[in-house]
């Protein structure tokens, strides 16, 4: 008995002592820069990675397709002066299969947050920033319902038009995802029907 209570004292020691040295060193990594990233601001300046010899131009990798994303839009934005692309981009048709009543609702919501401010929340081109001329811009947007140009606009040339802009209107593909534009693509053309229909 005595001799179990000695070795149980001893295996007590043991571990008390084991546990109370501290620990300094985190130890070896087999590869620190996939273990430990270098963090990196958003809107930072990149002029300190320059230096470094890192040259971060904030885009993802050329080639490289975001995960759930659809594929990108094959055409590249024209040169100043051609029109070459835009007029390919006819060709294109949408990839998407129509939109469900949910689905419809979010492109809603993506037109009007997006669109609605110029070309207006019923796509007559009387949108906050135009008001029938008393705006802060004269020029009017097209009236995508009635105008002829964008009731016979293919899908395509339409997503063209809004992920590179036209005219006036600035690109939206940086603000929206490839299946987003293609969303409000199937919400315009479901208007121009609507308005055809009446």
């Amino acid at each position: 008995m005595k001799k179990l209570s000695v070795i149980a004292a001893l295996l007590l020691a043991a571990s008390v002592w084991s546990c109370t040295d501290v620990r300094r060193t985190p130890g070896k990594a087999y590869m620190p820069d996939m273990a430990y990233s270098r963090a990196y601001e958003t809107y930072a300046s990149t002029a300190n990675l320059d230096s470094a010899g890192i040259h971060y131009d904030k885009r993802p990798v050329s080639g490289t397709i975001k995960r759930g994303e659809l594929l990108p839009f094959p055409l590249a934005h024209d040169a100043v002066g051609d029109t070459t692309n835009y007029i390919l981009s006819k060709q294109v048709p949408n990839p998407l299969p129509a939109l469900n009543a949910p689905e419809l609702k979010e492109a809603e919501r993506l037109y009007l947050v997006n669109c609605g401010i110029c070309h207006g929340a019923k796509l007559d081109g009387n949108g906050p920033l135009y008001n029938s001329g008393n705006g802060p811009y004269a020029a009017a947007p097209r009236n995508l319902v009635t105008d002829p140009v964008t009731t016979g606009m293919p899908d395509g040339q339409m997503f063209y038009s809004i992920t590179y802009g036209k005219g006036q209107m600035g690109p939206y593909g940086p603000q929206l995802s490839t299946k987003q534009r293609w969303m409000i693509v199937h919400y315009i053309k479901a208007k121009q029907s609507e308005h055809s229909a009446k």
